[in-house]
């Protein structure tokens, strides 16, 4: 899957692993064609209304899971690793914001619908589970792909719903391939939709590095002019290159930040492979902790999740 000295990490081979998992053909040529038919990047329910352009249509589709499979099924443990706990494990408690899920393995807390969707559910904790702060009071997943997919320069997008809800936070993020190894933040991360169901308008985008961390100044709040993003399917995307990282949402970018600009702050840590991070926490710092657990069950539905390259 990794390719030395062109600085893509991905190929076809890894495509069709994830459609051999869930019984189907493996035949290059008819997978790229299967996903290609369905990869057109403007695929999204309602469009931005603002944004500097939209994304050009010169993309083409290297690797993408589109979450097919019977109902009550685990998405791909070839792809996406469950990443479990209350993050006390790792050395950061409450995963570092005060957060007050346990994440599980657990298909109540995660599994495909049988429609072509993933859906990520927070649910009330069960009586026995504890958590960093005493007894848990919420369940949910959380999926890394560090070792089984790992990109570099190109595009990332994920076509999602996300629920309702003071206290939910669902996020679509990626970490550089050396953490654990090399910290957070020297790592770098990129967060490509994180929202909190208290402020169903709008969706945060941000960059991390060594420097400009936490309270990033590379940070932006991309408000809709009209409805919600829970009230239907939306497409959260970064674009990656040497010069610049831009995120957007269905199509329109809604904040560049630049090579030059970063490194005014502090060194860029992104030119090197990261993989991907998929979950939805409940209650911390970024929406505070739900007011009322009438918020829960709450689910996140992740059509599919898909990157490009040139």
């Amino acid at each position: 899957m990794r390719a030395a000295g062109d600085r893509w990490w991905l190929g076809l081979a890894a495509l069709a692993a994830i459609v051999a998992y869930h019984g189907e053909a493996t035949d290059r040529a008819r997978v790229h064609a299967a996903v290609a038919a369905r990869a057109a990047p403007n695929s999204a329910g309602q469009p931005a209304t603002s944004g500097a352009r939209a994304s050009d249509s010169t993309w083409r589709v290297v690797w993408a899971d589109e979450f097919d499979g019977a109902a009550g099924d685990p998405p791909n443990p070839r792809t996406w690793v469950a990443d479990t706990g209350d993050g006390c494990a790792r050395g950061i408690c409450g995963w570092g914001n005060q957060e007050r899920q346990s994440y599980t393995a657990s298909r109540e807390n995660a599994a495909l619908t049988g429609t072509g969707q993933l859906a990520i559910t927070a649910r009330v904790a069960p009586a026995g589970l504890r958590c960093w702060y005493g007894p848990c009071r919420y369940t949910s997943a959380k999926f890394i792909t560090k070792g089984t997919v790992e990109v570099g320069y190109g595009r990332v997008a994920i076509r999602a719903k996300v629920p309702l809800g003071q206290g939910v936070w669902p996020a679509f993020w990626m970490l550089g391939a050396g953490w654990p190894t090399t910290s957070w933040p020297q790592c770098g991360e990129l967060d490509v939709m994180e929202y909190g169901g208290g402020k169903p308008t709008i969706n945060s985008s941000s960059v991390h590095g060594p420097g400009y961390s936490g309270q990033t100044p590379f940070t932006n709040r991309y408000a809709r002019a009209a409805g919600t993003f829970a009230d239907g399917y939306h497409v959260y995307a970064v674009e990656r290159d040497a010069r610049a990282i831009r995120f957007l949402v269905d199509d329109s970018v809604h904040y560049t930040a630049t090579r030059e600009a970063i490194e005014q702050k502090g060194a860029w840590v992104f030119d090197g492979p990261m993989f991907l991070l998929l979950n939805l926490a409940i209650g911390g710092i970024f929406d505070g902790d739900p007011a009322s657990d009438a918020v829960l069950p709450a689910t996140l539905l992740v059509d599919w999740v898909r990157v490009y390259t040139r």
